[in-house]
């Protein structure tokens, strides 16, 4: 009975270590945690022209597509949806840069 127990708790053990091995695709763990998920944006939105995520700086397209979508009329780029929750805390703080990469 004690080897069965072991042998369920080790097989338990290893299908989480695998499961959160392969959550995602994602380069930065601590940016996103490997969440890619679909994208919108409004077409009629002012485009992001910054090739870079204005939250935490990363390539835009090194982990994949990038995540977006508008607000206020602008089209916003990340490179993952994790740094969505960062955006959300100061958003104007964001959007600054996006429109700074604008008049550039």
């Amino acid at each position: 009975m004690k080897k069965i127990i072991l042998l369920t708790a080790i097989t338990i053990g290893a299908a989480v270590f695998t499961a959160k091995l392969t959550a995602g695709n994602c380069a930065m763990p601590s940016c996103c945690g490997g969440a890619q998920t679909e994208t919108v944006a409004d077409s009629s939105a002012k485009p992001d022209l910054l090739t870079t995520c204005p939250v935490s700086g990363e390539k835009l397209g090194e982990m994949g597509k990038p995540f977006t979508f508008t607000y206020k009329d602008q089209e916003v780029k990340l490179c993952c949806k994790g740094c969505k929750k960062d955006f959300d805390k100061d958003p104007e703080k964001y959007i600054a840069k996006i429109r700074a990469a604008d008049k550039k």
